[in-house]
């Protein structure tokens, strides 16, 4: 399947620009230093107060108001040196110096100043936009389905406007309660689009489908059809990508089945302890069949029985790393929460942990959900007997 993502970006091109940039905010202060090495060697013939003067102006092209102030001092404390060290006091050029020095000084941190706001609101504005769209495509999963208790949490990378790929879902059918959760490779608004689309086949299928493979074959489809229509993409977006995926049923019985496609596997808490569901025989993500010879594999089942905690979460939470390049420890940190926290409770103490851990500098988006099986008792009559049925052929989707 071809990718709804662009290309990655040319390996070391966005370290150049960082490099680029550094370079371009140590200019101010190079200038500045040469300014100091002239006035105090027998070169201070030369006249310099144009270039001091040029100080704050060039910082304020490349620093907030903060740097501009810095660099602004720095000069004026490099021409009262200057002028005390060659007793040019009492001079007109030194006070002219000054004058310009202090008009130009003024006019950049005015200008950094109004730049850097124009800048935060347009910013702030697009963030907002992304935000809306991301919550059209990802709701909030219901407190209550079935015989489960829900939560979901979903937290952005520090990556600017960028709007994520990750993406998660919580039904309840006649067959259970259905969930996703799936990471799709990339950001932006292709992201975003790829996790529509598979979401809308989710939806709509785990309500006609029987087997809970063909709600995953349903999501794969899509996608397909998706990068498959004429000239909706230019050929530099459409190149190879995946979409990893994993979808979870909890029916009334007390066990949860799992098909999972190349996404990291869910951790089930039973008394205390941490378990990792890792399936027996992997398959490929979404995107990825030609890789696989028998995409027919069977649902796996665990026991989940009243009491039990299942988690399920994208790469973004055990790929974050702190400062010593360690990676977050989910079994440890999920059984490191009270039992008696409901499930937003759970996702907020674990969402705390894993802030502690990396600073709050998230690399990647992390998206979660968190199912509390309940007992038979609490949960009512069940799933399959309080749905209707779908209408009549529906279970022909093309």
């Amino acid at each position: 399947m071809k990718s709804l993502l662009r290309s990655p970006p040319v390996p070391g091109a966005g370290r150049r620009s960082r490099v680029l940039f550094t370079l371009m905010q140590c200019v101010p202060f190079l200038i500045a230093l040469a300014v100091l090495v002239i006035e105090l060697t027998p070169a201070h013939f030369i006249y310099t107060g144009p270039f001091l003067t040029a100080v704050p102006a060039l910082a304020a092209v490349t620093m907030g108001p903060k740097g501009t102030t810095a660099a602004a001092a720095l000069a004026l404390a490099i021409s009262v040196t200057t002028a005390t060290y060659n007793g040019a006091w009492g001079t007109l050029q030194v006070y002219t110096n000054f004058l310009a020095l202090s008009l130009v000084s003024v006019a950049s941190f005015i200008t950094s100043s109004a730049v850097q706001t124009r800048r935060q609101r347009e910013l702030d504005q697009v963030r907002r936009i992304a935000v809306a769209a991301q919550e059209v495509v990802l709701r909030p999963v219901p407190a209550r389905l079935g015989p489960v208790l829900a939560g979901s949490l979903s937290l952005a990378a520090g990556t600017g406007a960028q709007v994520g790929g990750d993406l998660y879902e919580a039904v309840q059918t006649r067959y259970g309660v259905r969930m996703i959760v799936g990471d799709v490779r990339g950001k932006g608004l292709l992201a975003v689009r790829a996790v529509a689309v598979a979401l809308g086949a989710f939806r709509e299928a785990v309500h006609y489908e029987d087997e809970l493979v063909e709600v995953m074959n349903h999501c794969a489809a899509a996608l397909r059809r998706e990068v498959a229509v004429p000239g909706a993409y230019d050929q530099d977006v459409l190149l190879e990508g995946f979409v990893t995926a994993l979808i979870a049923q909890v029916p009334d019985e007390p066990v949860v089945q799992l098909v999972n496609r190349g996404h990291p596997p869910p951790l089930l808490l039973h008394q205390g302890r941490a378990t990792t569901l890792m399936p027996p025989s992997p398959l490929p993500p979404l995107g990825l069949e030609d890789l696989a010879t028998d995409l027919s594999a069977k649902p796996e089942s665990y026991p989940f029985v009243p009491g039990d905690r299942l988690l399920l979460y994208t790469d973004g939470v055990i790929e974050a790393r702190n400062r010593d390049g360690e990676f977050f420890a989910l079994p440890e940190a999920m059984e490191g929460i009270g039992a008696d926290t409901t499930p937003p409770e759970f996702l907020e103490q674990l969402h705390q942990v894993l802030i502690r851990h990396n600073e709050g500098d998230l690399a990647d988006d992390v998206a979660m959900i968190l199912a509390d099986r309940l007992d038979a008792e609490i949960g009512g009559q069940g799933v399959a007997s309080s749905m209707p049925e779908p209408p009549s052929g529906g279970a022909d989707m093309g």
